[in-house]
Parts: structure tokens; C-alpha cells; sequence
């Protein structure tokens, strides 16, 4: 699939938004704030995952640059959020924003928002699906790509035994992720399932597993506050196991400075949720039709030591 590029993204947004002033009308994009448009955002979050609160700041924060209601609900039970999203339709929002970790779970509920006339879009979870459930596009990231190129940096720094660490149950884009590193590593990568709601728990397991298994020479964790349980459970198990991530926090970005964990790859749940209140915005107000038919990368990126301090004032105020 085609790849954009996350800058030119933005920058068309906010071009396309401020528009111009030689149309010869007295009335422009500003009269949009008079709509009183509402969008809907339901994710699969869990309860205090930082990443989902980085996508609920970017949206809401769009929501407050283009002046319209941004309503965000989450549940992690397929059948729940398919609930939220009928919720949204029958109070007859204007858009609704949907992340899709069990894809098949939701698609009736999605399919019937698209029929009902409601523009959606699907964020981070459900590339492989948009299309075909009618959405406008996805945004989000390649697990795919993202967990190819992790694999082939791993296998440079020669990683030979890896812990890919999973904190969702049945979320298949985290599947995809350690599937896609496999491919490119080479080498061993087990998965390894935890209960991202407790991050003691995560630590527990892991250094287990570490404390089993001297063989395991690193640990990929799938989102980067289970990196900073990582970190501890191979202080714990003194295992000479690595650290990486997917996913950034402020603790990530000291602990990369650190040494302790080798590289953060950054998806950008901010401009997922900010992107993607922009997308309806921009077809509530022109009709525009954002992605042109193809998803919109927002990662990956890679932190890493030499630019860990250029990204971690943007990580204080969590919005990296």
C-alpha cells in the first residue's frame, strides 16, 4: 500500500482547513463552528493505558481548535464497544472515530453507522478491514511494516531469543506486530500474553519467564509503560536480557537516555486522535474525502538515544 508521509499529512490538513480569502465569499471555514457538530470516538482502551490517553488528548485538542464536541467511550469487550458505537448512531452524531482490535466483532455496528449516513473512520487497530466496512479511511500505523522493521533492527544489534510481550488478549494488530518481527529477526521470538490492566502483574510475569528461560536475551514490549515493567523484571530476574518498545512516555525516554531501553518505536497516538477529528471535520464543512482511498501512517518512528531529548518535552506534557 501506498505510504504517506506524516509531515505532508499535517501540513495539507491545516492548509486545507485555513483556506483561502480570493473565493468572493463574505463567509468561510469559521462559520463551521456554528454546526454544532459532535463525533463520537469509541477505542478499545483499557482503564489507564497511557497510549489511549494520547489519542484521547489529540482528539480532544482538535476538538478545540475546529470548535465541535468530541465524545470519547471505550471498552475492551468487542461486544461492549459494538454497544457504544450503536449508542453513538442512534444520538445521530456527525462522525464517529472507531479503533478495531477484534475487527469481526464490530463490524455489523460499523457497517450500520456507514449505512445510516455517519462518516467513520477507524484508528490504530483494523487496517486490514476499513475498506471493506465501508470507513472513509484508517489511520494509524502498519503492524506490518512497523513490526518488519523492528525485526530487522533487532537482528542487527544481534537479538537472537525475544520475549514479544502482549498485552491486549485477542487484539490482532499486536498479533500482527510480533508475527511481522518474526519474519525479519531470524532468530527465536516467543509470545509472551500479560494483563496489561495490572502492570505488576506484567512485571511478575515477565521476570518469571526471565528467571525460567537464561536463554532469552531480550524483551519487546508491545507499549511502552509494560517497557518500564520490562526494565524491572529484568533487574529483578538479573537476567542480561535487552529492552525495546513500541510505544513512548516521559519514563520510556529516561530510560532510553538511560541505557535501559534501547529504542522506543513511536506510532503517534496523538495525531491519530487529532488527525482523525480533522478528517470529519474537513467532511462535515467541504465534503472532502480524507486518505484518497488509501490508510494514512501515522508511524513508525524510531527513538532512540540521539534523539531522545528532542522528543521528550513533547513526552512531559503527553502528548508523545
Amino acid at each position: 500500500m501506498k505510504k504517506f508521509a506524516v509531515a505532508g499529512v499535517v501540513v495539507g490538513l491545516f492548509l486545507a482547513v485555513a483556506g483561502c480569502s480570493g473565493t468572493g465569499q463574505d463567509k468561510g471555514a469559521d462559520d463551521a463552528n456554528d454546526l454544532d457538530l459532535t463525533y463520537a470516538i469509541v477505542t478499545h482502551g483499557a482503564p489507564g493505558d497511557a497510549f489511549w490517553d494520547r489519542v484521547k488528548s489529540g482528539a480532544e485538542r482538535a476538538g478545540k481548535d475546529y470548535g465541535v464536541k468530541v465524545e470519547y467511550s471505550s471498552d475492551a469487550d468487542p461486544a461492549k464497544q459494538s454497544q457504544l458505537i450503536d449508542g453513538a448512531v442512534a444520538d445521530k452524531v456527525d462522525g464517529v472515530i472507531v479503533s478495531m482490535a477484534n475487527p469481526d466483532g464490530l463490524e455489523q455496528s460499523v457497517k450500520n453507522a456507514v449505512a445510516a449516513g455517519i462518516p467513520v473512520i477507524t484508528i490504530n487497530s483494523g487496517i486490514e478491514k476499513w475498506k471493506e466496512f465501508g470507513a472513509m479511511t484508517h489511520i494509524g500505523q502498519s503492524e506490518e511494516i512497523a513490526g518488519q522493521a523492528v525485526g530487522t533492527r533487532l537482528k542487527t544489534a544481534g537479538w537472537k531469543n525475544v520475549l514479544c510481550v502482549i498485552q491486549e488478549a485477542g487484539n490482532v494488530g499486536l498479533e500482527e506486530r510480533c508475527k511481522a518481527v518474526t519474519s525479519t529477526m531470524g532468530g527465536k521470538v516467543t509470545n509472551l500474553q500479560v494483563d496489561g490492566t495490572d502492570d505488576n502483574a506484567v512485571q511478575a510475569t515477565i521476570t518469571s519467564k526471565l528467571q525460567a528461560d537464561k536463554a532469552v536475551d531480550g524483551v519487546l514490549t508491545l507499549g511502552g509503560q509494560y517497557a518500564i515493567d520490562a526494565v524491572s523484571a529484568v533487574q529483578e530476574s538479573g537476567s542480561s536480557a535487552k529492552v525495546a518498545t513500541f510505544d513512548l512516555s516521559a519514563d520510556v525516554i529516561k530510560n532510553i537516555q538511560d541505557g535501559k531501553i534501547e529504542f522506543a518505536v513511536d506510532q503517534q497516538p496523538f495525531v491519530q486522535g487529532y488527525a482523525a477529528v480533522t478528517a470529519l471535520y474537513l467532511k462535515s464543512i467541504n465534503g472532502n474525502d480524507f486518505g484518497g482511498g488509501q490508510p494514512v501512517y501515522s508511524g513508525p518512528a524510531f527513538i532512540t538515544k540521539e534523539n531522545a531529548e528532542a522528543v521528550g518535552k513533547f513526552a512531559e506534557k503527553g502528548t508523545r
